[in-house]
């Protein structure tokens, strides 16, 4: 579709890149003419700087300034990654790359394509159960804060109770962007909001900046993960909400897993696992985490402590549905992490088993999720251990 960028090619930078800094200097002003501002404004939309989009690109930010001045062209194995990201297809990708010269194409207006306001509540045909009706008023909302009602609360939060189901079934880099724009749209909406109506978003927005939070932890993006985790910590202490609270904290310590350093695995887990209003679900799980966090720094004996605490929760934890914003936390569920916490206590085979019983658990949308490898490649390490 289009020639290879030159990646080695020289990038100029004037007086106006840097005064005007790397999106500003693209959208307006002279670099902008005959440029691909709408390719730039499409990026700003869906919640990438240069440097972002670069790095879900594995690319240089100078690659996406290059895109960005009509210097060159994305390589062909950027193509898909990039309308994917992008939330295009690949003719309105070759309409975005088109210089500003060429006429408006159908369909597209001056800030680029889709600009109605129901696409970010709907990317790529998501969340496609929302009428008309509901469109109108979520529009309304965004454009003027104090019409929001509790209808477009109850809205707001199917919306992001369906993209996190989502997740499991196309993982995290699909609906990113998307996740991104929204979550600031609807801290902007709490920010200007007021009465009852703001107490009814307050948890809405601290769940969806969490789940901003946890994408990037699921992606292994630890600083963007780790600001959004501990904005949706004080966002649920302002709902006075510890289910979110505790979920939050939970997410650092997976994250914390992810890096491989034990010392803040405990210390996440049992700052969750003592939060004020945690879900017995929630408290079951981040004992066996935390759990595992001791066994891996050598402290058998507190582990062994932990898990035994752990087991003592599982009657009270199945009497009720986990929370919402935990919806995962199933009774079978569990067995995925005292296989972890199992497996580095040196009990490959009951590791093993436990793991293998939580995997076969999972329902069929989260069969395929990312976030399963993780317990998939355990199961074979336990495995190979015990044979």
């Amino acid at each position: 579709m289009h020639p290879g960028c030159v990646v080695d090619a020289p990038l100029t930078l004037t007086s106006e890149d840097t005064t005007l800094g790397e999106d500003e200097c693209i959208a307006g002003g002279p670099m902008a003419a005959g440029r691909r501002a709408r390719l730039a404004r499409r990026r700003r939309k869906l919640g990438f700087s240069q440097e972002s989009l670069a790095e879900a690109l594995h690319a240089d930010r100078s690659t996406i300034a290059r895109w960005e001045r009509g210097q060159c062209d994305p390589q062909p194995y950027h193509l898909e990654r990039l309308c994917e990201l992008l939330q295009v297809t690949y003719d309105e990708l070759d309409e975005l790359l088109n210089t500003e010269q060429n006429p408006r194409p159908p369909g597209m207006d001056e800030d680029g394509p889709f600009e109605s306001p129901s696409f970010l509540w709907r990317p790529a045909g998501l969340n496609g159960d929302m009428t008309p009706d509901d469109e109108e008023r979520l529009a309304l909302a965004v454009a003027r804060p104090l019409r929001t009602d509790p209808t477009v609360v109850e809205s707001l939060a199917a919306i992001l109770a369906a993209q996190r189901r989502l997740d499991d079934v196309v993982g995290p880099a699909a609906i990113l962007a998307a996740t991104a724009a929204q979550a600031e749209t609807v801290t902007r909406l709490l920010r200007e909001s007021r009465g009852r109506v703001r107490e009814a978003l307050a948890p809405v927005a601290g769940e969806w900046v969490q789940f901003h939070g946890w994408l990037h932890a699921e992606m292994g993006s630890v600083a963007p993960a780790v600001r959004l985790l501990t904005d949706a910590e004080e966002l649920a202490d302002d709902a006075g909400d510890g289910t979110l609270a505790a979920q939050a904290a939970n997410f650092k310590g997976y994250l914390a897993r992810r890096q491989g350093r034990p010392r803040a695995i405990v210390r996440h887990f049992l700052t969750a696992y003592n939060t004020p209003g945690a879900h017995p679900a929630q408290r079951l799980g981040d004992a066996i985490q935390a759990a595992q966090g001791y066994a891996l720094l050598g402290e058998a004996v507190t582990a062994r402590r932990l898990l035994d605490e752990a087991s003592a929760l599982a009657d009270e934890a199945a009497r009720a549905l986990p929370p919402d914003t935990a919806y995962w936390l199933t009774p079978d569920f569990h067995h995925l992490n005292f296989g972890l916490a199992l497996s580095a206590l040196g009990e490959h085979v009951a590791a093993a088993e436990r793991l293998t019983i939580g995997l076969e658990s999972l329902p069929p949308d989260q069969q395929g999720a990312e976030w399963t490898m993780e317990y998939r490649d355990a199961r074979v390490r336990a495995q190979d251990l015990s044979s």
